[in-house]
């Protein structure tokens, strides 16, 4: 007997947030896209009994550095479907997405153009190498930091707009902009840069040049620049991590892009629901003789992820520098546990309307600091990134929907989906067939239970999958099944910029 679907979910909550449709009815898969939501005939090679489940689309995720087999099987069971290195980015790009196609990748992926790694290049810092991960080469060229502290002559500059063209010649979702790693670019630069986003139609994704709560140099400094340079080029800046790039000042900046916004400029951000950021420990803000005054956190507050080691001051970090520039560590910045304060200005930037839900994931690594390229699963024990790269759109869900009702589920769905997608599908089309439940859309698909659902990952095992998904489907594939893990899954697609 001929079947008139591959997969048919039967009897979910089925909730597409660009639409509004909210209803219990069944959805079909054929051929990898949604074939049919509502009440229909038919019948399917597999049914899946979706009684008491949400079935919503999957999770796109801008910001996320993990880009590995082990990373998209830890984001799996946090819903997430498409996973995408956009902050920092890549260079070669064609180099970068012929590597992954090699790769059992279980979730779509892409990446941007990355900025810093063509400065650093033009500079000397670095040899452009896509077999490098991202992550290292952030971590690489801190023998000579002129490429983070030293403004671009004219022929630099030239060299390095060659460098980001042809990143979005190849493909490229846009352009990694992470101006906090590299402070002396001047302004200069920066509108070269996003002159050529506007002329691409590509989003810079943008860490904001200075991490201070005091002027000169200040966090609002950085977004009143980002904001005027979005107003004098056109350019699309999508300001990263608005919880974490703020420190204490993120009332007042959530004024700012509110301000930015209502005046048609194009501004766009995105938070994570912990107070704790991450980065390698050479980044050069840490080295400010001037750090513990300017952003209120002692280095006490730094830790060294692979052992915990927590650090006793500027040497101490020196020297952790020095023994490997591209070790990770975290950043506890906000105590939300303990301090009501520290909670509401972390909800300011999470449940901003209008703001996507981004994890900034971290790639995982071993006890040596080096990062983990294996295919085992469960995750080795001894291995470490952050909670975020476990459990950030499920803690979010468990938090502001199950626990504390600060927006209901289709709202905190939308954040989730359909406003990452609206910030880069003028310029990957390919976006325009995700994060949707409607017909002829990619089967994209999540299907979870609320009352279940909870991130499980914290700062001591960071490796735990989060609960509460009982299915994900990628381009009609099945990665969960039953809450389980099918380890031959790797129906991931790259997305690219211009491809639909």
């Amino acid at each position: 007997m001929a079947h008139s679907f591959d997969i048919i979910l039967r009897n979910g909550r089925v909730m597409d947030p660009e639409t509004g449709f909210d209803q219990v009815c069944d959805l079909a898969i054929k051929g990898g896209s949604i074939a049919a939501v509502g009440q229909f005939d038919g019948s399917a090679e597999q049914e899946i009994d979706a009684t008491g489940l949400i079935v919503a689309p999957g999770f796109l995720d801008l910001h996320a550095h993990g880009q590995s087999v082990a990373a998209d099987r830890m984001q799996a069971f946090d819903g997430v479907t498409t996973t995408l290195e956009l902050e920092v980015g890549a260079l070669p790009v064609a180099d970068w997405y012929a590597r992954q196609a090699k790769q059992p990748r279980a979730l779509n992926y892409g990446t941007a153009a990355a900025w810093i790694f063509g400065r650093k290049a033009t500079f000397g810092a670095i040899e452009l190498d896509a077999s490098v991960h991202p992550i290292d080469q952030m971590g690489a060229g801190s023998d000579n930091m002129d490429w983070s502290t030293e403004a671009a002559s004219p022929e630099q500059t030239k060299d390095i707009v060659a460098h980001v063209r042809q990143g979005l010649e190849d493909g490229a979702i846009g352009i990694g902009l992470p101006n906090g790693y590299a402070p002396g670019a001047g302004v200069k630069e920066m509108a070269d840069i996003c002159d050529l986003a506007y002329e691409y139609n590509a989003p810079t994704f943008t860490h904001i040049a200075y991490l201070s709560n005091i002027d000169p140099q200040s966090s609002v400094d950085s977004y009143v620049r980002l904001i005027g340079l979005a107003g004098a080029t056109g350019a699309h800046m999508h300001i990263c991590h608005l919880n974490s790039t703020s420190l204490m000042d993120i009332e007042r900046v959530v004024e700012l892009v509110k301000k930015a916004q209502d005046q048609g400029l194009p501004v766009t951000t995105e938070a994570y629901p912990y107070g704790t950021g991450a980065t390698v420990v050479s980044a050069g803000f840490f080295m400010d003789p001037d750090f513990k005054n300017r952003t209120g956190s002692d280095y006490s507050n730094i830790e060294l992820i692979r052992n915990h080691h927590r650090f006793t001051g500027r040497d101490d970090m020196r020297t952790a520098r020095e023994e490997d520039p591209t070790d990770l560590v975290m950043w506890h910045f906000l105590d939300v546990e303990a301090n009501d304060e520290h909670r509401r200005l972390l909800d300011l930037s999470v449940t901003y309307p209008g703001g996507s839900i981004a994890s900034d994931a971290m790639p995982w690594i071993n006890e040596d600091g080096s990062i983990y390229e294996g295919l085992d699963w469960p995750l080795p024990e001894n291995l470490s990134a952050h909670p975020r790269s476990s459990g950030t759109f499920t803690r979010f869900l468990r938090e502001h929907v199950r626990e504390r009702s600060t927006m209901p589920l289709m709202e905190a769905l939308a954040k989730c989906t359909i406003l990452p997608a609206k910030v880069i599908e003028s310029c990957a089309p390919a976006i325009r067939r995700k994060v949707r439940l409607q017909e002829g859309c990619d089967a994209d698909i999540v299907v979870f239970d609320l009352e279940t659902l909870t991130d499980k990952a914290d700062f001591t095992a960071m490796n735990r999958p989060s609960d509460g998904v009982r299915y994900l489907l990628v381009n009609g594939e099945t990665v969960i099944h039953e809450g389980k893990l099918e380890t031959g899954a790797a129906p991931g697609k790259p997305i690219k910029r211009g491809a639909a």
